[in-house]
């Protein structure tokens, strides 16, 4: 088994769309980003790279790719899923922890859980979102933005 750690932060920004594990959260800014700053598939693509010792998803995408520039982050989340599978890996189960002072995020897990797990070909019982504040400390307290934290096993495949 092999365990990987994730990390993503992105800013609060006007005029853009707020999209966390492939759900569309009604708010009044997105996050800055090359893509579009789904920073929990984001933070998941980095915990499984790093537990396939596959480099981290600025290797596999990076900023400077034209070609990147707005897309949706799932299908980076599923070029990732064929990267492990190509070197014999499966997800076992997934941890993610939004942390966020704005938006309420509970009533949109539940979408989150599902598409990530469709993504990931995974029984949404193997994959867990929990939101938290940091109680207004910090630049997620402050509502500048959002940072998640994921965690992941890998099993081989059989």
């Amino acid at each position: 088994m092999r365990i990987g750690h994730g990390y993503d932060a992105h800013r609060f920004e006007p005029g853009r769309p707020l999209i966390l594990g492939g759900v569309t959260i009604p708010f009044d800014r997105g996050l800055a980003a090359h893509s579009d700053g789904d920073a929990v598939i984001h933070a998941l693509c980095d915990a499984m790279l790093g537990a396939a010792a596959l480099g981290d998803i600025g290797n596999h995408f990076p900023d400077s790719d034209a070609r990147l520039r707005n897309i949706d982050s799932r299908i980076l989340l599923r070029r990732v899923m064929d990267l492990l599978r190509e070197n014999g890996l499966k997800v076992g189960n997934a941890d993610v922890t939004i942390v966020a002072q704005v938006p309420k995020l509970a009533a949109h897990i539940p979408a989150m859980r599902a598409h990530l797990a469709g993504d990931m070909n995974v029984d949404p019982g193997c994959i867990s979102v929990k939101a938290t504040t940091t109680e207004k400390m910090g630049f997620t307290g402050r509502e500048e933005g959002i940072a998640v934290h994921a965690v992941v096993l890998l099993e081989p495949r059989r």
